[in-house]
């Protein structure tokens, strides 16, 4: 997160240095790459974790984490 947020930074600069678009454009894909990434080793560890133990257990917990889930693959395919 450090990183990204060191990438971020380095956009503003290159925005209010008015550096060339390209490379500005060239910066936003990476920062977002990393921050998909991120999300994506979220993902794996809510899945592995907190969905595998509700769904284990049952019940509308498991419905709901199931739910929850789903409605986050589907942001993060949107995205």
């Amino acid at each position: 997160m450090r990183r990204i947020e060191g990438q971020v930074r380095g956009l503003q600069r290159m925005v209010d240095e008015d550096k060339y678009c390209i490379d500005i454009l060239t910066q936003v894909s990476a920062a977002t790459r990393a921050l998909q990434s991120v999300a994506i080793g979220l993902l794996e560890d809510h899945l592995g974790h907190c969905v595998a133990d509700a769904v284990a257990t049952g019940g509308p917990v498991a419905d709901e984490k199931l739910r929850e889930a789903s409605a986050a693959i589907a942001r993060l395919v949107r995205s």
